[in-house]
């Protein structure tokens, strides 16, 4: 089974200004962890974030690049994996249906992975990551970490309920791996 992650606030630490440098990515706490719960249980894992610093040119693609080589090189050190990344790097004005809120990369991910779009959570912390996965048809997990007190904070739209929310992307994995029974 294929469980999709947003990036900043639920694997690192989110910044206003973005993730500009490999110096400013810094791990949640727990979120390796999570991500080797996820792989020891075999789910594949995939992540679905928006990089508009890209596309307005405050961030070059080579490091990004870099940023997620280190995130996924962290990760595999201590026993977990990150399968694929997907990334929207458009700037909001030139946003594409990849671009979250757009359901593009989710069902880019469902359809590589071969994925059952029912049993496949999106776990993010803010509207925009629900608004996808309600496009997309994944049921979602909030986590309160990064901006998702604040999300919960201005109040959840009807109708785009998560599935759960969680203190963060550990206790996510943990009602995954429990919803899935593994």
């Amino acid at each position: 089974m294929l469980v999709l992650l947003d990036r900043d606030g639920v694997i690192n630490q989110d910044r206003a200004e973005g993730i500009l440098s490999l110096d400013k990515f810094i791990f949640l706490p727990r979120a390796i962890e999570a991500a080797v719960m996820l792989a020891k249980n075999d789910f594949q894992i995939a992540i679905c974030t928006n990089q508009s610093a890209v596309g307005r040119g405050k961030l070059s693609q080579s490091v990004l690049d870099a940023i997620h080589d280190y995130m996924c090189s962290e990760i595999e050190k201590a026993g977990g994996r990150i399968d694929r990344i997907y990334v929207a790097t458009e700037a909001p004005e030139a946003a594409t249906e990849r671009r979250k809120p757009g359901a593009g990369m989710l069902l880019e991910a469902l359809s590589d992975f071969k994925a059952k779009v029912a049993q496949t959570f999106f776990v993010g912390d803010m509207l925009r990551d629900m608004q996808a996965a309600h496009k997309a048809g994944c049921p979602f997990i909030l986590v309160r970490s990064g901006k998702g007190e604040e999300t919960l904070a201005k109040g959840l739209p009807s109708g785009l309920e998560p599935a759960a929310i969680c203190e963060d992307l550990l206790d996510a994995v943990q009602y995954i791996i429990k919803s899935a029974g593994a």
